[in-house]
């Protein structure tokens, strides 16, 4: 039997006067289509950029379904680079500047398993069995200090240039979006989070799997790790988005259970 898949969503605002940021998640029979953008450029125009990144890539993936292959969702997500880049134009700004957005996206198939793909620095993790994993790396220079052992995490979290990126749709070059070659089976207690950096950057990996022991549904997870980043109150809080996805009862499998006690003669 396919496992049980149950997702919610959410986008805030944060400190920021307007939201920029887009999520969604859908449904189409077998298959579900969790996408995450987060735009930058201007209120107007980072939310113009973001909404336009959705659109594309459910009308290719969503409204006209496609086959499951990488190939597929490559072309989607290349398809949302071309509809920034039209939003640009359209706008009348120059090819250097202006709007963009970061993606991540999330297709699975309940009968063949998951598929991701992503641009800029908006995350998937996946938590299974109390452990968190990093499923993409950021398109970030701090990344790149990082992968060339010129800074170490913990110094990336909190160096002035960690939100400067390398790649983004809606940039000048071609870009080359980081696809998973072929589709991963996916397990019962799987937990993914999809999420922009306004929210991973305030929770680390052992606030991630911490709410997600408590928690009982995708809604309760996203409340736990919401009331957390409202916890913290920094004055300029970006925009925080997210989107969970648990196949079968993801808590269940995460949560402590309590050892049996042998029995008294």
């Amino acid at each position: 039997m396919p496992p049980r898949i149950a997702a919610a969503a959410r986008s805030e605002r944060g400190a920021r006067d307007a939201n920029e940021d887009a999520a969604c998640v859908l449904r189409d029979g077998a298959r579900w289509l969790a996408v995450l953008a987060d735009g930058a450029g201007g209120h107007r125009d980072g939310a113009d950029a973001s909404r336009r990144a959705l659109a594309q890539v459910e009308a290719a993936l969503n409204r006209a379904p496609a086959d499951f292959e990488a190939a597929s969702l490559t072309r989607a997500v290349l398809g949302a680079h071309a509809a920034v880049r039209a939003g640009r134009a359209a706008a009348g700004m120059e090819a250097g500047g202006g709007m963009h957005a970061t993606l991540v996206a999330l297709w699975i198939d309940e009968t063949r398993g998951a598929l991701w793909s992503h641009v800029g620095d908006s995350r998937l993790y996946r938590a299974h069995d109390g452990r968190v994993e990093q499923l993409t790396a950021d398109d970030s220079v701090v990344q790149r200090l990082v992968d060339a052992g010129l800074l170490t995490p913990g110094q990336a979290a909190t160096h002035p240039r960690r939100n400067e990126l390398v790649a983004a749709l809606g940039i000048a070059e071609e870009l080359e979006p980081h696809t998973l070659a072929r589709p991963v089976a996916v397990e019962e207690g799987d937990a993914f989070l999809l999420c922009s950096d306004g929210w991973w950057h305030e929770l680390g990996d052992d606030c991630l799997a911490g709410t997600l022991a408590q928690a009982r549904s995708p809604d309760d997870w996203l409340d736990a790790m919401h009331r957390a980043i409202v916890a913290r109150a920094r004055p300029r809080q970006d925009n925080f988005s997210a989107v969970a996805v648990w196949i079968g009862d993801a808590g269940e499998v995460t949560r402590p259970r309590m050892k049996a006690m042998p029995a008294r003669a």
